[in-house]
């Protein structure tokens, strides 16, 4: 099923179309555009870019960060927000002391190919690491990795491995298993939530962004857009500070009550290994800063969990532009950014008032 866009939407069906709109309304209110180009090309051989717009002054000390398409796929959903923030009123009635910075696409490979990794299979959430410590381990991950990358997608070896995932849960509990298949593995370049063997280019490269950006910024909001976990359409902003620290602290100062916290087991997530929020608070140490995912619900658990092997599946043993691979990343991309017109309005109302707290927050105020 298609999703029907009209032109002036904030949304769109692809990465081209996407990032098109993304750099007219950068030119519209005359934001700084700077284009970080790809190496690879997506699908119909376009070429592919992660691109930043700074709006507002260049020596503004508090800024609003907002990210999209950490997970490739998720983009659909996170570019719309930031084309309708750019469309909008927000960048003529900035104060002066105070700036938007918008990364478009920062996986630009998976969002034009539809996948949620980058295109070394690295799940970039998992990948902000330090590289020069040893990795982190998942001992459940070993255990299960035939079963959540199987061989073959047919009924029988389906069954049999649904019925391994099954038996783990009931033996070593339900959180447990969740923490085995997502938290982060860094031993299988093939698998599923692989955290890579050194940065990606998606890595890299928001690192120089912020590296040019951000370098005498004192306070610092970001936003990460994300679908796929938590309630059809709801927005929650999942803050993986360490429990009781001052950064915890501001981001409930600026977005209030319904800021969930993983390591306290209130989150629709857990607590997982390579965050982005985890890099971004080392390279902005010099500023006090407050980082949210804002995590947009989609469809059960089982739905995604199914779609995720299949597309692993596809990339390891398929043909990924064959006709019979277009139903798996139809499917991808539908539980990440269901093809409703509801989910979408309730996309756009939950990123402007998540914008409007940041901003709020950044001038001194708090969430009521």
């Amino acid at each position: 099923m298609g999703i029907d866009i009209p032109t002036n939407d904030p949304f769109s069906r692809e990465y081209d179309e996407a990032r098109q709109k993304f750099l007219e309304a950068a030119r519209t209110c005359a934001a700084r555009v700077r284009h970080w180009p790809h190496p690879m090309a997506g699908p119909r051989g376009e070429a592919l870019s992660t691109d930043s717009a700074w709006v507002g002054a260049e020596d503004a000390s508090k800024v609003l960060v907002v990210i999209s398409a950490t997970h490739g796929v998720e983009g659909f959903a996170g570019s719309g927000p930031q084309v309708d923030l750019l469309r909008g009123p927000v960048p003529a009635a900035l104060p002066r002391d105070t700036a938007l910075l918008l990364l478009h696409a920062v996986n630009p490979h998976g969002f034009a190919w539809w996948r949620r990794v980058t295109e070394e299979n690295v799940d970039l959430n998992r990948n902000w690491v330090d590289f020069g410590q040893p990795l982190p381990t998942n001992p459940g991950y070993e255990e299960m990795r035939e079963h959540y990358s199987p061989a073959s997608l047919d009924a029988a070896t389906l069954a049999r491995h649904e019925a391994a995932i099954e038996a783990y849960r009931t033996s070593q509990g339900v959180h447990a298993e969740r923490v085995a298949r997502s938290t982060g593995q860094y031993t299988d370049p093939l698998g599923i939530f692989y955290g890579g063997t050194g940065p990606t280019w998606a890595r890299r490269t928001s690192e120089s962004i912020l590296a040019e950006h951000l370098g005498r910024a004192k306070t610092v909001a970001v936003v990460d857009m994300h679908t796929g976990l938590g309630p059809y359409g709801y927005g929650e902003p999942i803050c993986n500070h360490a429990p009781g620290g001052a950064r915890v602290q501001r981001a409930r100062r600026w977005w209030g009550l319904s800021v969930t916290e993983p390591l306290l087991g209130t989150s629709s997530s857990q607590e997982k290994t390579g965050l982005t929020e985890f890099g971004y608070e080392r390279a902005l140490a010099h500023a006090d800063i407050a980082f949210v995912a804002l995590e947009y619900g989609t469809f059960g658990p089982p739905h995604g969990e199914h779609a995720l092997r299949d597309d692993a599946w596809l990339w390891r043993h398929g043909d990924p532009m064959s006709r019979e691979a277009q139903p798996i990343r139809q499917a991808l991309r539908d539980f990440f950014y269901p093809p409703r017109e509801d989910w979408r309005e309730m996309v756009l109302w939950r990123a402007r008032q998540i914008y409007r707290q940041a901003l709020v927050g950044l001038a001194g105020g708090e969430a009521r």
